[in-house]
């Protein structure tokens, strides 16, 4: 049931919105929430009406009203206590690679906004990488060098070891996605992170920026990020293929991962965290065409996943061709992964939005359950249209999950994309057009991952929603007062680390900001 919409537009247009989630939270500790959340300008709405609060541009605080955007803002918006104080923060990243720390009211924290680099930063997560109760903050960039990842501390200050990759311990590239996923891989209780690139390879760091070793099937003292990966694993082990046209397969389909994010999760319940990642598997021959979107799953030593009786070994391969991949015909698909129990039986399920129109629910056995995958794009309409990455919450709190998502579609079809919840099996439960373009747009959708929370004084959930050209939206779920959250909002919570929610139930939503596992 739509609540309200146009959040944060102007009277007779709205700011494009990307692929940033927006964040809840009581930034004013008044007992009434606030969703924020950035297009270009970063916007404070009251979560009952949608009436904004304030306003400023992405780059600069409320001392400087007449001020002009940085950028636009690809990832999601971070709510956080980023300097341990008892106080949350709003931390976003933009175009032209800056990076602000906000306060409750919209003005600059001391030592920001901070400017790593000049390109567009398309990742921003934060994390207490030592455990001492004030936060890091990640950034990665869109950028043709292979030193793409920034840590800074709280104050603004860049973390010694940072910026990565700046040494010949792997191969890296640009990052053109939220692609960071951070979690304690190797148990050490130390958070690590996982920065999918540009490339075949991914890098893995710990804190301190040094590589995580890989398992010696690869050779003697190789770092993750000089292991490549195949579609085969034989030639992964060997090392390098062909990419000769008419020869095997085997030595030809790899994934690339500048889309490919990654998340951090124990998908079998054993106490390990294994990494998760979906690339885009394409034909390494001369044009190298995209052939499926690819999920893998690795171990913290970067060996393929075989444990408690599933064996990722071989991955789930041609799992659907591209329907386009020209950002001009239609905004680009991002596979963002998800792990959450869709069927309550304490395994997680992998799911990804792919740019084949579908999304995929992949179970440990490797196969689709039920009636996924499913299909956002229907051939016979001659529209294009994309999923945007999943929520999931159990919303009736039947043991079962449901998937929430929205959908846009192809540029000049004046038409909009759908709010989708499905059940764990892939059935829709409800299929909700979303508003039209406000202004001059000729289409609309939500790009971005929905956020579920509770936006008002009823106990019920609410969907916020970051749409391209109608503003947020927010739209309410009857009957959810009970439900359990377990993957909230874009990357899975508000430090948009990708790494699951635990069972987090209706009582304790209100910490979410400051503790959401």
């Amino acid at each position: 049931m739509l609540k309200w919409q146009r959040g944060g537009c102007y009277s007779s247009w709205c700011e494009t919105g990307w692929y940033s989630s927006p964040a809840v939270a009581d930034l004013d500790s008044d007992g009434a929430p606030e969703v924020i959340a950035s297009a270009y300008s970063i916007v404070a709405l009251d979560g009952a009406t949608g009436a904004l609060e304030w306003r400023v541009a992405s780059g600069y605080d409320r001392a400087s009203p007449g001020a002009s955007s940085v950028g636009r803002t690809w990832p999601g918006i971070v709510i956080a206590d980023v300097d341990g104080n008892g106080d949350l923060e709003i931390v976003t990243a933009h175009g032209g690679g800056w990076v602000s720390v906000y306060n409750h009211l919209g003005y600059f924290e001391p030592g920001w906004p901070q400017r790593p680099t000049s390109s567009e930063l398309r990742g921003l997560s934060t994390a207490d990488l030592e455990n001492d109760g004030s936060l890091e903050i990640i950034v990665t960039a869109a950028i043709s060098s292979r030193t793409n990842t920034w840590v800074l501390e709280h104050t603004g200050v860049v973390r010694s070891g940072w910026p990565q990759l700046n040494n010949d311990s792997g191969y890296a590239w640009g990052v053109y996605n939220a692609n960071v996923a951070v979690g304690d891989l190797d148990g050490d209780s130390l958070a690590e992170l996982v920065v999918p690139s540009d490339v075949h390879y991914i890098c893995a760091y710990e804190a301190n920026g040094i590589q995580m070793p890989a398992s010696s099937i690869y050779g003697a003292n190789k770092a993750w990020g000089k292991v490549g990966v195949w579609e085969n694993l034989a030639v992964e082990l060997r090392g390098w293929g062909t990419c000769e046209a008419g020869d095997p397969r085997a030595e030809r389909y790899r994934p690339n991962f500048a889309h490919g994010a990654a998340l951090i999760a124990d998908f079998d319940g054993n106490g390990l965290n294994e990494v998760a990642v979906v690339g885009n598997v394409y034909d390494c021959i001369p044009g190298y065409p995209s052939r499926y979107n690819g999920p893998f799953l690795f171990n913290a030593d970067r060996s393929r996943f075989n444990a408690s009786g599933f064996d990722w070994s071989s991955t789930p391969m041609d799992t659907g061709a591209p329907v386009s991949e020209d950002y001009n015909v239609i905004e680009n698909n991002q596979p963002n992964p998800v792990a959450a129990d869709l069927d309550g039986d304490g395994g997680l399920e992998l799911l990804f939005s792919s740019y084949d129109g579908r999304v995929h629910a992949f179970w440990l056995d490797k196969t689709e359950h039920g009636a996924w995958p499913f299909s956002v794009y229907s051939p016979a309409e001659g529209t294009y249209r994309f999923a945007s990455e999943p929520a999931v919450a159990d919303l009736d709190n039947d043991g079962h999950a449901e998937v929430i998502f929205a959908s846009w579609t192809q540029k000049g079809s004046n038409k909009t994309g759908k709010l989708h919840v499905l059940d764990y099996l892939g059935n829709p439960l409800h299929e909700v057009n979303l508003p039209l373009a406000f202004g001059s747009a000729n289409w609309n959708g939500a790009l971005a991952a929905p956020t579920l929370a509770n936006i008002d004084a009823d106990p019920d959930l609410e969907v916020a929603l970051n749409t391209a050209h109608s503003g947020i939206v927010a739209y309410d779920l009857p009957g959810t007062g009970a439900a359990r959250l377990l993957w909230q909002t874009g990357r899975g919570n508000y430090w948009r680390d990708a790494s699951p929610l635990r069972w987090v139930t209706a009582s304790h939503r209100s910490l979410l900001p400051l503790l959401y596992r």
